[in-house]
């Protein structure tokens, strides 16, 4: 199974994903709750996944990413949103995001997206990707990240088109023939060149860099 806590203002909000989540053979919300108990129901609870609202008046979602990244076992955490462009993405993305999503997002697309994150890969909802990327490509540090896409060699450049497509590293596997280990290597390799980025900052990196769809969709449900 797996454990999914969500962390939202509003009540309405939980229950509506703690009930489109639950419905999932595979998916268990084992917690819900405001920003300001974020840190102690994940301490509690350990869930895998944390979805996890951008804006909320108790405390800001930034804030509560900072405090679960810094946590021993950090969480994979996507930032759930209701703004097509929201100023906070590319700052959620630089501290650690794993995805995005808007929170109407349809419900077998938030589950598989779930799915995704769970299993290392990253999530980029078509309605906010154009702002994340925007906003996060916009210094010339993350410029020199895309430059950098050129220093790649023809198979790392291939695993960095499977990153784009939000794969994950068994996945990537299975697709280029190669055993997990390979491509653990590869990844690894990848995003130490682009600057020490991780999966998601790299799916970002390769669409400017224009190597999105290079490698093959992700199942058409906006994971990347």
């Amino acid at each position: 199974m797996i454990r999914v806590a969500v962390v939202d203002d509003e009540r309405l909000v939980r229950s509506g994903l703690r009930m489109i989540l639950g419905s999932a053979p595979d998916i268990e919300v084992v917690a819900d709750c405001g920003g300001g108990q974020a840190v102690d129901t994940v301490l509690a609870h350990a869930p895998e996944v944390v979805l996890l609202d951008i804006r909320m008046p108790d405390v800001p979602g930034l804030t509560v990413l900072a405090e679960l990244r810094a946590l021993p076992r950090p969480p994979v955490v996507a930032m759930l949103t209701t703004f097509d462009a929201d100023e906070y993405l590319a700052a959620a993305l630089t501290a650690g995001a794993s995805g995005f999503l808007l929170k109407d997002t349809d419900p077998e697309q938030l589950v598989r997206a779930v799915r995704t994150l769970a299993a290392g890969g990253s999530v980029l909802d078509p309605g906010v990707t154009r702002a994340v990327i925007g906003g996060y490509l916009a210094s010339e540090a993350k410029g020199t990240a895309v430059r950098a896409v050129g220093t790649l060699t023809p198979r790392e450049r291939e695993v960095l088109g499977h990153l784009a497509a939000g794969l994950a590293n068994p996945q990537i596997a299975e697709r280029m023939g190669l055993a997990p280990s390979t491509v653990k290597d590869h990844v690894r390799a990848v995003l130490v060149k682009l600057g020490g980025v991780n999966r998601v900052q790299a799916a970002v990196v390769a669409d400017r860099a224009g190597l999105l769809g290079t490698s093959g969709p992700a199942g058409g449900d906006g994971s990347r």
